[in-house]
């Protein structure tokens, strides 16, 4: 993560390599909505997700320790995914973003 990261200048070039992706904002709004997801849940919300993409934007998030994954060992595999603490630090940033959405819309 830190040979990533080394590249950026700017904080904010690293939130948007953190967070960047057309998926990961989406991804932790709706884990915080709903605390926990299944990966099967996250490609239903996710309309137009290929399996591939929503894998990798997954594993690039758990690596980047936005979220967290637990696997339980039953058949079929049960794997569960929700905010970490550094994700959750991302809903005050995410809120804003929603407030600005909003009232772009109410523009159009």
């Amino acid at each position: 993560m830190k040979n990533k990261l080394e590249k950026f200048k700017c904080p904010v070039g690293v939130t948007l390599n953190v967070i960047g992706g057309k998926y990961k904002i989406l991804i932790i709004w709706y884990l915080f909505e709903n605390k926990v997801l299944r990966y099967s849940e996250l490609q239903r919300i996710l309309k137009g997700v290929t399996p591939k993409m929503l894998i990798t934007q997954l594993r690039e998030m758990e690596e980047d320790k936005l979220i967290k994954r637990i696997v339980y060992p039953v058949v079929p595999p049960k794997v569960e995914y929700s905010l970490t603490n550094l994700g959750k630090s991302l809903i005050p940033i995410i809120l804003e973003m929603k407030k600005w959405g909003e009232a772009y819309l109410q523009l159009l």
